[in-house]
């Protein structure tokens, strides 16, 4: 087999629209890992919003979560934690509350926010974890002292989101990775927090080249680690931007596009 790993991205990728592996995506990969190609999760998610799906696949690799910045084993062992300075968070969250923003906290793999809303409802709705309110969330990061791992702002208004990341890129656009991954969502993690850079950290460890490797995903957040393997793989549903960063145009998430390529091209 040309290939050796596999890293797939969670929600627009393998998951459908109700957030769970299809029966066919799910015996595709069961397949890929009996001939030993090595299958790794790769998400914007919390470490305990994804492994529920690594378990379920029946995948030993480290687990790439909150876009790169922990890569974690499922027994729970930290490989690798790039959080964001306590200090760098206080700023944005001081900066992001004045202007009304709603905040998603992300901190030793729990979330937090200072009140429930519409906005921690809808994401609820696609990760079901628990939450933490925290009253004001600027208050209880700079009391905790800790560096989050993440913060998410979540927004309804496509525009707003965007001049908020153009006005934060142009402050910390050197120091931290911003982006949208979704239309409402802006996520903010440190520099090095990206899923190309965590697919580099595990392929030297477990001794794979970047072109033993297939990256498969439809997120702006997927696009450094679609260029990054061998073989970027984006998903029909995805943006025309991510499609282009990509090889190969797999069918959307909506028709068990991974299971097609992984059948066509991985499976012996």
């Amino acid at each position: 087999m040309k290939y050796k790993l596999l890293a797939l991205d969670l929600d627009g990728t393998l998951l459908n629209e109700e957030h769970e592996i299809s029966p066919r995506n799910l015996a595709a990969i069961h397949r890929a890992v009996e001939q030993g190609l090595l299958v790794v999760i790769a998400t914007g998610r919390m470490f305990r919003s994804a492994i529920p799906y690594a378990r379920e696949l029946l995948l030993d690799l480290p687990l790439i979560t909150y876009h790169g910045a922990l890569i974690k084993k499922a027994g729970g062992r930290v490989l690798r934690h790039s959080p964001l300075a306590n200090e760098q968070a206080l700023e944005i969250l001081r900066f992001g509350m004045e202007k009304g923003f709603h905040f998603n906290l992300f901190l030793d793999d729990s979330l937090y926010t200072a009140k429930e809303n519409e906005f921690t409802r809808y994401y609820q709705q696609i990760a079901s974890v628990p939450l933490t309110i925290t009253g004001d969330l600027h208050q209880f990061l700079l009391e905790n002292k800790k560096d989050p791992t993440k913060l998410t702002v979540i927004n309804m208004e496509p525009q707003r989101l965007q001049d908020l990341q153009e006005m934060l890129r142009e402050k910390y656009g050197r120091e931290l990775f911003i982006m949208q991954p979704r239309q409402h969502f802006l996520e903010i993690t440190a520099k090095e927090a990206t899923k190309g850079q965590a697919l580099d950290f595990l392929g030297k460890r477990k001794g794979i080249m970047p072109q033993e490797m297939v990256a498969i995903g439809d997120g702006h957040n997927d696009i450094d680690m679609l260029k990054f393997a061998g073989l970027g793989v984006a998903m029909a549903n995805a943006a025309q931007k991510v499609q282009k960063a990509a090889d190969v145009v797999a069918p959307p998430h909506t028709e068990d596009g991974v299971a097609l390529f992984v059948e066509e091209h991985l499976l012996e």
